[in-house]
């Protein structure tokens, strides 16, 4: 079984096969030496309690039949390895390969503009990212900043736009982004989105790290826009935890006294009801923002409190001025080149592969503007996971238990009674190469073509080293980790 990608959902599937079949040969691919994707360069570096399951996924590729593959990228480009020959080698093929680009909101400014960021690249940044070690945000160039979205990622990045600095240094967030943090200006934050209060995404916990930040303030939320409190009760438990936390900090206000040092103290604002209509630049510089423009919307569903209720655009406007924004309304995962070639479909809209249950599968009709999929025809042998499989939603925990179902699947159709014969109850995968009804050798076959391709793999034993190297490195500076941020700094600790 081929694995591609070596984040959480990759390797919670791993673990899943190899726990009921303990025989089955698996190997993971990565494009980068390093491995734990999401966990390593998505998760804040002040949640480190988040990145406990890598001890998991180290007992994984510590198994006889487990083989890691790092510095391998699948793609049709030089120095990558093609889809359709890797999945020649192989019986099973599962991607989790996450989600690599950025939703956009269509505005205009939005791509031309200096000091506008997505969420994605500066959490990648901070860090260490390899992708985004240079995006070098301008943090200096404003005191405020606006964060478009009510997600976790953005309440993430209005936290380390908060957060003392002294709070980080014991973290694995890299020392240039430290560093930045460090002399930056940002003082006020607005975390705006389209939608009220009881539509946001956020979660209790990212919303309380915000208002225990120490010395920083919140600017409370019109009542017009909170239940009653009195009505707070008959909400499920965890909307009723952050309504008790919204109204506890929006019941007066919260912003520092007089008294308070105002070189010092920050503050941060939860903005509804807000739909972002343009990006404008300075009259004396047209390549700089220095404002945003927003469209008030309206909660327009017979409940205003429900968690879908829908919004309408009204006539009026809000104007935010700001050099420095970012945007966190989510992500978007790419096809896989030379997946169409072996019959994987893509759903361009939702950017996901179509799959029930983790097995991917061809819809027959689609229609717009839903995209509604309506009989369907499997893909023998090819499996989806993580982001891929279901949209870049949910955590850590969401992830396993959805990887436990790919996993599952693998397993059933490997040896579940159905209709074939062998105890194999369905068809695997027959794209050539070692022919129909041949062991498939797997890395063993593609190791040589790797080489000739010019990949330099990165093994498990390597990347402890790449480890060890990180950690002296952390330790020298009081911190558990200074990672490697550059791939030829990962692969310089090789040679």
């Amino acid at each position: 079984m081929a694995v591609i990608g070596a984040g959480p959902a990759g390797f919670y599937t791993a673990y899943r096969v190899q726990s009921k079949l303990p025989d089955a040969k698996i190997d993971m691919y990565e494009a980068l030496p390093v491995p734990y994707g999401l966990v390593r360069f998505g998760v804040a570096p002040d949640h480190p309690e988040v990145k406990n399951c890598q001890d998991k996924f180290a007992e994984v590729a510590l198994h006889p039949n487990f083989t890691y593959v790092g510095n391998c990228p699948i793609g049709d480009t030089p120095g990558s390895l093609p889809l359709p020959l890797l999945a020649s080698h192989y019986d099973a093929l599962v991607l989790s390969y996450g989600a690599s680009k950025d939703r956009k909101l269509n505005v205009p400014g939005e791509d031309t503009l200096g000091g506008i960021y997505s969420a994605r690249d500066f959490v990648g940044w901070y860090n260490g990212l390899p992708e985004h070690r240079d995006l070098n945000p301008d943090l200096q160039a404003d005191e405020g900043a606006v964060v478009i979205g009510h997600g976790n990622v953005a309440l993430d990045v209005a936290r380390m736009l908060l957060c003392p600095v002294e709070r980080l240094t014991r973290t694995d967030i890299t020392e240039y982004a430290l560093e930045a943090l460090a002399r930056s200006r940002v003082r006020r934050v607005r975390v705006v989105g389209r939608r009220g209060p009881m539509q946001a995404a956020f979660t209790i916990k990212e919303l309380r790290e915000l208002f225990t930040l120490p010395n920083v303030s919140f600017h409370p939320i019109p009542s017009s826009l909170l239940p009653p409190p009195e009505s707070i009760s008959a909400f499920p438990r965890a909307q009723k935890r952050i309504l008790q936390m919204l109204h506890q900090h929006s019941s007066a206000s919260s912003l520092p006294s007089s008294s308070t040092n105002p070189t010092t103290s920050k503050s941060w604002s939860l903005d509804f009801l807000l739909s972002p209509t343009a990006f404008f630049s300075l009259p004396t510089n047209s390549t700089c923002l220095s404002s945003i423009e927003f469209r008030c919307t309206t909660l327009s569903g017979p409940d205003p409190y429900s968690p879908t209720c829908p919004v309408s655009p009204t006539t009026e406007t809000m104007t935010f001025p700001t050099s420095l924004a970012f945007k966190s309304i989510g992500y978007l995962s790419l096809p896989l080149p030379g997946a169409s070639s072996l019959g994987i479909p893509f759903n361009p809209k939702l950017g996901l592969i179509p799959n029930e249950g983790g097995r991917v599968v061809i819809p027959v009709e689609t229609g717009p503007p839903d995209f509604v999929e309506t009989g369907t025809i499997r893909v023998p042998g090819v499996y989806v996971s993580g982001w891929v499989k279901r949209g870049p939603t949910g955590v850590i925990a969401s992830t396993m238990y959805d990887a436990f179902e790919t996993g599952d699947a693998v397993i059933e159709d490997w040896v579940g009674g159905g209709e074939g014969s062998g105890g194999k109850s369905v068809e695997f995968m027959e794209f050539g190469g070692a022919g129909t009804g041949e062991e498939r050798r797997g890395w063993e076959a593609m190791e040589g073509i790797a080489k000739e391709r010019g990949i330099r793999r990165v093994s498990w034993e390597e990347w402890r080293k790449i480890e060890e190297a990180e950690k002296q490195r952390g330790k020298r500076g009081g911190k558990e980790r200074e990672k490697f941020a550059r791939v030829e700094e990962m692969l310089g600790v090789l040679e």
